[in-house]
């Protein structure tokens, strides 16, 4: 028998289809920002002779881009997908570009972290005549996993607000801004809690501008996103994440400010750092996955930008004119 028809509505169904990425994806993000910081703060230790700054961040920017990758791999599905995406250079595509940025970057931070891997291990690594050639290139493979590290926390940013996702799209102008501040944060954190303050204060410097840094292009955001659109920041679980991110930002940039020369206190504020970064990513994600779900999110604001043209005169394109 011919089952009986139910009627249904597109009203309350979503406009757009919510991204189908998951916490390997926010991993991804949160990493991405370690291993960039990472490097940039080893490419300073490197130019300023701390040894032991230089090699916990290149370790760091290492196993930060190697965890990294591989919570990217899980999420295609499939290792291969992500070297198909090296078979072109598309210089509209952000995955594309990220693609080739994250190579580049890893790279680099692979050869620098090898070297620092060998003089650990008293060159036991079997390298033979290697060994001088790693020697020899270990100083410009750092450098240049520095020059890729500011598009590396930048450029997933970009990625997220080059979809359709409402709340992402809302904030394309400031979101890289909040990446990068919130990428310095974690490489800062993390070498803060792994190397003796004696050699961290490049690190403090860092920890102190990322913090200043996240918090002004967080309050930009906000105040210059759609009213409609930003709500998901403030909400439910993304707001959630977004204000103990705020709240541990601070504490961790006062640690610093005020007992960062204390190895303890330094290490705690590390800590804190390192997760105010983590839930902002985790916290953005979220956000712009909400705003998908919900027809409100994207019909309110289309609505009071068609106003706004209309109010500015703009009445003979297919737009206004529909």
């Amino acid at each position: 028998m011919v089952p009986e028809a139910e009627f249904t509505s597109y009203y309350g169904r979503p406009v757009v289809k919510p991204a189908p990425w998951g916490h390997e994806i926010a991993a991804y993000l949160f990493l991405g920002g370690v291993a960039a910081g990472s490097g940039l703060l080893a490419a300073g230790a490197q130019l300023t002779g701390r040894p032991k700054l230089r090699r916990n961040a290149r370790l760091s920017a290492l196993a930060a881009v190697g965890l990294g990758g591989a919570a990217l791999v899980k999420d295609l599905g499939r290792p291969e997908r992500f070297l198909n995406m090296l078979r072109t250079v598309k210089l509209t595509s952000p995955m594309s570009i990220g693609s080739w940025i994250l190579s580049a970057f890893s790279a680099g931070a692979g050869v620098a972290a090898a070297a620092e891997v060998d003089r650990m291990t008293g060159e036991r690594l079997p390298l033979g005549p290697l060994r001088r050639v790693l020697r020899a290139v270990e100083g410009p493979a750092g450098l240049a996993a520095a020059a890729f590290a500011p598009p590396l926390a930048a450029y997933t940013a970009v990625l997220l607000a080059d979809t359709a996702t409402p709340t992402w799209n809302a904030a394309r102008e400031e979101l890289p801004f909040v990446f990068v501040s919130s990428a310095s944060l974690a490489a800062a954190g993390l070498a803060m809690a792994t190397t003796p303050v004696a050699e961290a204060g490049p690190a403090r410097t860092l920890a102190l501008i990322g913090v200043t840094g996240d918090l002004i292009a967080t309050e930009v955001m906000h105040r210059r996103m759609d009213p409609v659109a930003a709500e998901p920041l403030h909400h439910g679980t993304a707001g959630r994440m977004l204000r103990g991110s705020e709240a541990l930002a601070i504490a961790g940039g006062l640690g610093t400010l005020l007992g960062g020369r204390r190895r303890g206190v330094a290490a705690l504020s590390g800590l804190a750092l390192m997760t105010a970064s983590a839930l902002t990513r985790f916290g953005v994600l979220e956000a712009g996955i909400h705003s998908a779900k919900d027809p409100r999110y994207s019909i309110e604001p289309q609505k009071r930008r068609l106003a706004a043209r209309r109010a500015a005169g703009v009445t003979d394109d297919s737009v206004t004119t529909a």
